[in-house]
């Protein structure tokens, strides 16, 4: 990041929202809200606001899968700090190329980190980004995002399993244990799910490969990254906030030509 942008970047998602601080292009400090917690991120973006707002620089850049709370938060900021909102997608591109069909909506959260994944490593990569969703996406040599697949996360399809059966128990997302077999109907489901995902992944990525012709490196992200993936010798890198360095990238990528003034 350019090192006088002072950023507050907001990654909005379907149960958390995550937010970091950039001071003069250095991510100072980071915080995580459940979507049911607005009052406490808002004091806090209050609290950073008022460190950055009489830089020459300072904008608050934010994204969102989730429009109805990232609205809440936008309105709410706007009209208690008196500043602008950025919006990515609306307000500011996404560095990433794309070669997808035609009129294909993809999810911001997606696309910032294949920006954010090619932005540090400059070569083909897999992203894989577990949280309420699993997303595998690939991003070729050249910076161009190809699209991937979509999964329920493990939460999910825990929650799914309880409500559509008659039997099957409410079971926290978790690492199984290290039976062969799932002893008991909670581990089963947690066999189930846990090895379900990681199983996916290994075939996703094989597949990417193949059709790549060259083996990528793969980078894990979101909220159940470490759970799964910490002791997994397919994943090259856990980076847990990768959206949030994809929100960094594009401000400095829409907010810094040369001596722009970004203040809004």
């Amino acid at each position: 990041m350019a090192d006088d942008l002072n950023l507050i970047a907001i990654s909005v998602g379907n149960s958390r929202t995550a937010c970091a601080l950039y001071e003069g292009g250095k991510r100072e400090e980071s915080e995580r809200f459940g979507n049911a917690e607005l009052p406490g991120l808002v004091e806090q973006m209050t609290a950073w606001w008022r460190r950055i707002a009489d830089a020459p620089r300072a904008a608050i850049v934010l994204a969102s899968v989730n429009a109805a709370i990232a609205d809440r938060v936008a309105l709410t900021l706007e009209d208690q700090l008196s500043v602008d909102v950025y919006r990515v997608s609306r307000d500011l591109p996404i560095p990433i190329g794309r070669q997808l069909e035609p009129e294909t909506m993809t999810g911001p959260d997606r696309l910032l980190n294949a920006a954010a994944a090619f932005d540090t490593v400059k070569q083909a990569c897999i992203i894989v980004d577990a949280g309420t969703a699993v997303t595998v996406d690939f991003v070729d040599g050249e910076g161009t995002f190809h699209g991937g697949a979509i999964a329920p996360g493990g939460s999910l399809q825990l929650n799914a399993l309880h409500e559509h059966t008659a039997a099957l128990p409410d079971v926290k997302f978790d690492a199984p244990d290290d039976e062969a077999f799932g002893r008991s109907t909670t581990q089963a489901m947690l066999h189930g799910v846990y090895h379900g995902i990681r199983g996916m992944i290994w075939r996703l990525v094989e597949q990417y490969a193949e059709a790549y012709g060259a083996y990528p490196m793969v980078i894990a992200t979101g909220g159940d990254a470490e759970l799964l993936f910490s002791h997994d010798e397919l994943i090259d890198r856990i980076v847990p906030d990768l959206t949030l360095m994809g929100i960094a990238a594009a401000a400095r990528h829409a907010l810094v030509p040369d001596d722009a003034d970004v203040r809004p």
